[in-house]
């Protein structure tokens, strides 16, 4: 890892006091660790429930795309459910 360090420019280079500043904002955005104590919850923890609430929101706009193409496509294209559909994609 130093290697890798050392070929980054220092401009480039995220301080420890940045590193702990973006934990702590994870900290908050993250409902698993915003409903513990979080200061209790260690930057590691919150690493991995920052990918596992990623992966989570993944899944679930693949779920709602599955589902609005679903409900899309048992409804006439011209009729005003469809309109208002697409009214609301296009916001």
């Amino acid at each position: 890892m130093s290697s890798r360090r050392s070929r980054q420019s220092s401009a480039s280079r995220i301080s420890d006091d940045q590193i702990i500043e973006l934990v702590s904002k994870l900290r908050q955005l993250v409902p698993e660790i915003r409903h513990r104590r979080p200061d209790k919850v260690s930057a590691s923890k919150v690493l991995q429930e920052t990918c596992n609430y990623i992966r989570n929101l993944h899944r679930e706009v693949d779920d709602l795309s599955e589902r609005l193409s679903q409900l899309l496509s048992t409804i006439d294209a011209d009729s005003a459910e469809a309109a208002i559909i697409r009214s609301l994609i296009m916001q």
